[in-house]
């Protein structure tokens, strides 16, 4: 077998936490470092928590625990060395779990003999930092309460997290020992008669941290416009919650398998899991997370008490690993949105002649009546950037497919690995691929159409197959992505909301194609027929009586 090529850029980390411990090695290449590609991830099951507890009083994690560590950890140590990650490239960190064991000192002496690898402890404060960074690398921005629910303990802070700039309360964050391991043995020593006393220690406990943590009055005035606080939850307790809820959501089956960027309004964070009959049953969730539901919905339930103005709840992936490698990028860096950095490695050679043409084809926000324009997303430079960038990404594929790799190119295609995005992203950025590519599609791959489109609503999946349908015509013209300087200046497009042509139902929109090279004549009328289809009503989403808009083209030669 051929050796692994070496990378100065590999970084791998080995993260003791209470309910596991896990390697990642990760590519932090400048052109990828935002989305903090991972290489390799394994993880094996050791509690740390669990083993200095029987019957109920705390021990020392006994020799034979340790034993099964070290063999792990010499395992990941011999990953490590096959992948050819330098030396100094490689850390182990250690949480809340050693850091309070009884004989932690020995503990981490004899892993050191063992790998020659020294463990970092964690202080508590510093774990509720990282944790919090790692927050801030799963979303471009984030303005809220974060929380990052861990085997023994949970953390609280407060963050702004805006153009690569990263802010928290400058005490750091409250962590409360409410952990998912200990609370199932909180709940088993309260019994049935303390559960309300626990619930009201926890909930004046979380009201008090609010009050600690010096929110800043913007954070408050957001909170108090929006209908309530935003809170972005980690850690493996709340992921776990996150999916349940996904398999509770209204749309079923959810198309979405991936926690990070998932996000449900307060109304749907508190079902009555009591009628939730097996979350074994449910779709990443391991036996001993499912044991783990009772004591996270009580967790919940308290929180819900002491903030009841939440207005939203956005999942995060994001932990000490991603906090670690997030921390050590430059600002700049941690600025980029995750969908540029993502799709960089397919960009055509002529992308900002492409853009500008992509950009052109959108129509301009109307001032008197916004209700009818496309998603925010659906007109920012980054989105569009990315969607030139994956213009040709699924040239080699056979026709069949095409349409439908691009489909799930966000989910489990060449994006699903993209750290960073939100399920937004990854809904509007797969049907305006589809369409890129036709949208033909088998009956299997329409049916997880439906359910994307029924995510997105039927406004922004319209005008994401507007998008794509420019996409698709733009690659008709230009089938390499590159453009020489006289086609770049030959070819324009204008997009505009037709006032003499607005109906009763819709406003009307009238596209334009202006170009002139003799030998492109082909390429515009497919180009112009492509558009004219998507503005009929059959076309539409939902059919005649859908959502969508008529579109008159022109074809002008100059």
């Amino acid at each position: 077998m051929a050796k692994q090529k070496y990378s100065e850029h590999y970084q791998a980390l080995v993260d003791m936490g209470s309910n596991g411990i896990r390697l990642s090695i990760s590519d932090l290449s400048p052109l990828s470092a935002r989305v903090m590609p991972t290489i390799y991830q394994d993880r094996c099951g050791i509690s740390l928590y669990d083993a200095q507890y029987q019957n109920g009083k705390k021990v020392p994690i006994a020799q034979s625990i340790i034993d099964d560590v070290l063999k792990t950890l010499l395992r990941f140590k011999r990953t490590c060395e096959d992948y050819r990650v330098p030396q100094e490239n490689i850390r182990i960190v250690a949480t809340e779990a050693t850091r309070n064991a009884i004989n932690s000192t020995a503990f981490r002496q004899q892993i050191e003999d063992a790998t020659t690898w020294k463990v970092e402890m964690l202080a508590k404060e510093d774990e509720g930092r990282i944790g919090a960074m790692g927050v801030a690398s799963s979303f471009v921005n984030i303005r809220g309460l974060v929380m990052d629910l861990g085997g023994g303990s949970v953390q609280m802070t407060w963050m702004i997290s805006e153009n690569g700039v990263v802010k928290t309360s400058p005490k750091g964050s409250v962590s409360f020992p409410y952990g998912a391991a200990a609370m199932m043995r909180r709940l088993d020593e309260a019994g049935v008669e303390g559960h309300e006393s626990l619930r009201r220690e926890m909930s004046a406990n979380f009201e008090k941290a609010l009050q600690d943590l010096d929110i800043p009055e913007s954070l408050t005035q957001m909170a108090d416009e929006a209908g309530g606080w935003v809170l972005y939850l980690s850690g493996g307790g709340f992921r776990g919650w996150g999916y349940i809820l996904m398999s509770l959501h209204s749309v079923n089956p959810y198309p979405i398998p991936i926690i990070n960027g998932f996000r449900v309004p307060r109304t749907s964070f508190l079902p009555n899991v009591e009628e939730y009959s097996d979350p074994k049953t449910t779709f990443r969730i391991s036996s001993r997370r499912a044991s783990q539901v009772p004591a996270v919905t009580f967790l919940i339930k308290a929180l819900a008490q002491s903030i009841p103005s939440i207005s939203y709840i956005h999942f995060a992936q994001g932990g000490i690993r991603e906090g670690l490698l997030f921390s050590s990028l430059p600002s700049d860096v941690r600025a980029r949105h995750p969908l540029l950095t993502a799709t960089q490695p397919y960009a055509p050679p002529s992308t900002p002649s492409l853009f500008r043409l992509l950009r052109d084809s959108i129509p301009p926000p109307r001032q008197y009546d916004s209700s009818e324009d496309p998603p925010t997303l659906l007109t920012s430079h980054d989105f569009h950037i990315s969607v030139v960038h994956l213009l040709y990404a699924h040239a080699s594929y056979p026709k069949d497919i095409s349409a439908a790799a691009a489909l799930r190119s966000t989910t489990t295609g060449i994006l699903g690995n993209a750290h960073g995005l939100s399920h937004t992203d990854r809904a509007l950025l797969a049907l305006v691929m589809c369409e890129r590519w036709g949208g033909e599609l088998s009956p299997t791959d329409e049916q997880y159409l439906s359910k994307m489109q029924e995510l997105a609503g039927p406004q922004a999946s319209w005008w994401a197959k507007y998008i794509g349908r420019v996409a698709s015509g733009i690659a008709e013209l230009f089938p390499a992505g590159v453009l020489t300087e006289r086609e770049a200046v030959g070819v324009s497009v204008v997009s505009e909301w037709s006032v003499a042509e607005e109906t009763d139902e819709k406003k009307v929109i009238e596209f334009t194609i202006s170009h002139e090279l003799e030998e492109l004549d082909s390429a515009v009328e497919v180009w112009r027929h492509g558009m004219e289809k998507v503005g009929k009503k059959k076309n539409w989403i939902g059919g005649r009586g859908g959502w969508g808009m008529k579109v008159v083209t022109n074809v002008m030669r100059r």
